[in-house]
């Protein structure tokens, strides 16, 4: 059985070196994760490029819902030039209608964009009110993977709905589990035919009481971490 693909999301060069050294084997590459997640600089596409894993840049413009605007568009087509011109293996990306339903126009129109690169469908595709039918048009638009929680808060409790979504999904695409997966939660994930798994694998870091007074930051941030990530590769090797 081969084996699970461990993609970790960071938000700086530190964070990907550490990544890196931990053993993943894909980087999801943002800024801002505490926001769950926003697009990377050019200068640190540039600097993920020269990673020997595939990068994946996160394309969203900005935090919130992804309803996005006719300028938000342009500027996510723009982002994701440039992840293609720094020579990154792919990106992340989606797009909803005010009901939470896929915008199959704006995915459409974002991936062709995209044409060649390797493509995630983020979790815009929890806010789904049938996702049966989301992961089929997921399909259709011809994503190669879909990242979810199964809609819960984490993944480890969404795991119910995450059976029932590889079951449909077959070999037709790649449901990647994501939110909340460290070495001890990844037991309750143990039943499904997992092929790759997504995490951050992060330890909180208190910040400089000066920083947080200044505004610059909050009290704390979460910091990739490499023993974590070696923890949890191994935990998936026993799996």
């Amino acid at each position: 059985m081969p084996d699970i693909l461990l993609e970790i999301c960071v938000e700086d060069a530190s964070g990907l070196q550490s990544a890196i050294a931990g053993g993943a084997g894909r980087i999801e590459l943002c800024s801002a994760l505490a926001l769950g997640g926003l697009t990377p600089s050019p200068g640190l596409m540039a600097e993920a490029a020269r990673s020997p894993i595939p990068v994946m840049a996160m394309i969203r413009p900005r935090a919130g819902g992804f309803v996005w605007s006719t300028e938000d568009l342009r500027q996510m087509k723009a982002d994701i030039a440039a992840a293609r011109n720094a020579g990154l293996s792919g990106v992340v990306l989606g797009a909803s209608r005010p009901d939470g339903r896929l915008d199959e126009w704006m995915l459409t129109t974002l991936l062709n964009e995209a044409n060649g690169m390797d493509t995630t469908l983020h979790r815009c595709f929890d806010l789904t009110p049938d996702k049966p039918q989301a992961l089929e048009t997921a399909i259709q638009l011809g994503f190669h993977r879909i990242l979810t929680s199964g809609g819960a808060g984490t993944a480890p409790e969404g795991a119910d709905t995450l059976q029932t979504l590889f079951l449909q999904a077959q070999t037709r695409i790649t449901v990647m589990p994501g939110a909340g997966i460290r070495p001890e939660t990844l037991p309750a994930l143990r039943h499904l035919p997992l092929r790759e798994i997504h995490a951050s694998c992060s330890m909180p870091q208190p910040e400089d009481t000066a920083i947080t007074a200044l505004g610059f930051g909050p009290p704390e941030r979460r910091v990739t971490s490499e023993p974590v990530i070696r923890a949890l590769k191994t935990a998936l090797a026993q799996m």
